[in-house]
C-alpha cells in the first residue's frame, strides 16, 4: 500500500526517526572514546543482525535467499564492511558534526553514479542544482579551521568522504544487481557477512580493542545497534512500504540538522559560521533533489550512520 499523504502520527514518527538517524554520529563518537573503531562496528552490527533476524523469524518472514544471489550478496557485504570501517575510522579522527555533514553527501554521490549505471535515471537540471549545492557545502566543511581543520581532523574528513562514496556505490549496486529481496534481508545479510571482517580488523588494528567501556560508552553502542540499526531501520522500512519513498524523503533534510545541533549540545563541538554555511548548502541540496513530484527516486538506506 502506498499513500503519499502522511497522517500526523506518521509525520511525527518520520521526524523522530530522522532525528535518531542524525544523532547516530554523536553516539558513534561517544562509543569511540571507550572502544576501537572496528570493535565498535563489529559489536554494533552483531547485535543489530541478531535483532533483525529475531524480528524476521518472530513475524514469520523469509530469511533465506537463492544460491545464485550469494555472489552479489558477498560483494555488497564487502563494500558495506569497507564503507563502515572507513566511516568509524574517519569519525575517530574527526568530529560528529563534520561527519554528519559529509555522510549526508550520500544522495548526491548516488545521483551521480545512477546517471551512469542505472538506465532511465539521468541527472536533470534540478538534480544538478542539488548536487552543486551539496558539494558546495563540503567546501565549507574543509575551509572551516576553527574546529581544528588541520592534521588528523582533515584526514578524518577525507576518510569519511571515501566512506560516503562507498555507501552510494553500494546503493547503486544493490539497485542494479540484487533482485527479489526484501530490504530487511539485504541489510541483515550485509551485517552478517561484514561482522567477521570488522572483528578481524579489530583484532589486528584496534590496540586495545577495549579502552574503558563505561556506561556511557555501552549506552551509545546500544543506541547504534538497537535504536538506529534495528528499530530505526525496521520503522523506516514500514513507513516506506506504507506511504512511499517521496513522502518520506520530504523529511531527510532533518538528519544533518539534528547531527550538527546534537554534536554541539552533547559533545560541545563548536558550530562555526562555516559549519552553518555547509549545513545550509547541504540541506538545501537535499531538499531540492527530494522535494519533487511522485516520481521514482533512488531510496536512501540508513544502516550506516
Amino acid at each position: 500500500m502506498h499513500n503519499d499523504d502522511l497522517d500526523l502520527r506518521a509525520s511525527l514518527l518520520s521526524v523522530f526517526l530522522c532525528v535518531l538517524f542524525g544523532a547516530n554520529s554523536v553516539a558513534i563518537k561517544i562509543s569511540l572514546a571507550g572502544m576501537g573503531p572496528f570493535t565498535t562496528a563489529g559489536i554494533r552490527f552483531s547485535l543489530a543482525a541478531v535483532l533483525i533476524f529475531l524480528w524476521a523469524v518472530g513475524t514469520k518472514r523469509p530469511t533465506g535467499f537463492p544460491r545464485r544471489q550469494l555472489g552479489p550478496l558477498l560483494i555488497i557485504s564487502l563494500i558495506f564492511a569497507g564503507q563502515l570501517s572507513l566511516f568509524y575510522l574517519g569519525l575517530s579522527r574527526s568530529n560528529a558534526s563534520r561527519g554528519t555533514l559529509l555522510a549526508n553527501l550520500q544522495p548526491f554521490f548516488t545521483l551521480l553514479l545512477a546517471h551512469f549505471f542505472i538506465p532511465g535515471d539521468p541527472i536533470t537540471l534540478r538534480k544538478f542544482i542539488g548536487i552543486l549545492l551539496g558539494f558546495s557545502g563540503v567546501a565549507f566543511v574543509f575551509l572551516d579551521k576553527q574546529t581544528g581543520g588541520a592534521g588528523d581532523l582533515r584526514i578524518g574528513d577525507l576518510i569519511i568522504l571515501a566512506a560516503t562514496f562507498l555507501w552510494a556505490l553500494n546503493a547503486v549496486y544493490i539497485k542494479r544487481v540484487i533482485h527479489r529481496f526484501e530490504p530487511y534481508q539485504i541489510v541483515m545479510y550485509q551485517m552478517i557477512f561484514a561482522v567477521p571482517v570488522f572483528l578481524i580488523c579489530a583484532f589486528v588494528w584496534d590496540r586495545p580493542m577495549m579502552l574503558h567501556p563505561d556506561t556511557k560508552v555501552i549506552g551509545a553502542l546500544l543506541y547504534q545497534s538497537v535504536v538506529t540499526a534495528a528499530f530505526g531501520f525496521l520503522a523506516w522500512t514500514y513507513l516506506l512500504q506504507r506511504y512511499g519513498t517521496v513522502a518520506l524523503h520530504s523529511f531527510v533534510f532533518i538528519m544533518p540538522i539534528a547531527g550538527v545541533v546534537l554534536g554541539g549540545m552533547v559533545l560541545n563541538e563548536p558550530i562555526t559560521g562555516k559549519i552553518l554555511l555547509a549545513l545550509g548548502f547541504i540541506v538545501s541540496g537535499i531538499f531540492i533533489i527530494h522535494f519533487k513530484t511522485k516520481k521514482r527516486i533512488i531510496p536512501i538506506t540508513f544502516y550506516k550512520g
